[in-house]
């Protein structure tokens, strides 16, 4: 089927019962968080892939991992390891892109998300996202990177029974304001179908990866999501390591020495 400019459509590739299943939207936002977050989720669990999206608006590029080419939006499937109490793991989907989808197919993207969460019959959808905040200023004049018990994050949800149930008596209310892009689609969406739409907002840099940032909504996602929490520690590290970039990005800066270096230049996230 040929599919409009703007048209969205899901393809499987591997037939999972996803039944109940947490979804992540793992589109990129303001620091990235929320591409960090499933990606996080996709390395940590060994979560396999289980189908793309596909749309003439994507762009028209093949990422080569391990030496397999891969699409610009996949889906993938997966679940923590059982306690050893036996108890069923938590089932987890995650769609995943590493680009920003023009606006003309942010809609038809949400939609096409939702009509496939719905009928998969997974139990809820979380998008990650970053709050853009103001960093006080230190002696030199620059902002301070925030240590993580700094990091704040609030929710909103699409309907009052999961505003009650996980925002309310675990987070600050995001209360007023605006939210963009896919999440913004997907709470309203949400809001429509009666389906629970879960948006947690941290604290976030926006001028490069924020993994303190996404480290704070792996901490909520295990708190008040997850039956088999996950170990968040690894972002942690990462987070010191971007620190240390971003050191070395303002040396070479005020030095004048050069090309200046990026942030993306070497993989923040697999």
């Amino acid at each position: 089927m040929t599919l409009g400019p703007d048209q969205v459509r899901i393809y499987e590739i591997k037939r999972v019962d996803v039944e109940g299943a947490i979804v992540i939207d793992g589109f990129p936002s303001v620091g990235l968080v929320s591409s960090i977050v499933a990606n996080y989720l996709i390395d940590t669990l060994e979560m396999e892939q289980i189908g793309i999206v596909e749309s003439p608006a994507f762009p028209t590029v093949s990422l080569i991992r391990n030496g397999n080419p891969q699409h610009p939006v996949r889906i993938y499937a997966g679940h923590p390891a059982a306690d050893r109490t036996g108890r069923v793991a938590d089932k987890i989907v995650a769609f995943v892109s590493e680009f920003h989808p023009a606006p003309s197919v942010i809609h038809p993207l949400a939609t096409a998300i939702m009509d496939w969460v719905q009928e998969q019959r997974c139990g809820l959808l979380v998008s990650p996202e970053g709050l853009v905040v103001e960093r006080p200023a230190t002696a030199t004049g620059k902002g301070r990177s925030p240590a993580l018990a700094d990091v704040k994050v609030y929710g909103v949800a699409s309907t009052r029974k999961a505003r009650d149930l996980y925002i309310e008596p675990n987070m600050s209310p995001f209360n007023e304001g605006v939210i963009t892009g896919i999440a913004g689609v997907l709470l309203n969406e949400g809001r429509r179908r009666g389906f629970d739409v879960l948006t947690f907002l941290a604290e976030a840099q926006s001028d490069y990866p924020d993994a303190r940032a996404a480290a704070k909504v792996i901490e909520t996602i295990n708190r008040i999501l997850l039956r088999n929490p996950l170990d968040p520690v690894p972002l942690y590290h990462e987070a010191e390591r971007i620190e240390q970039q971003l050191l070395t990005i303002q040396r070479h800066a005020e030095k004048g020495a050069g090309e200046r270096p990026t942030v993306a230049s070497q993989p923040m996230y697999r």
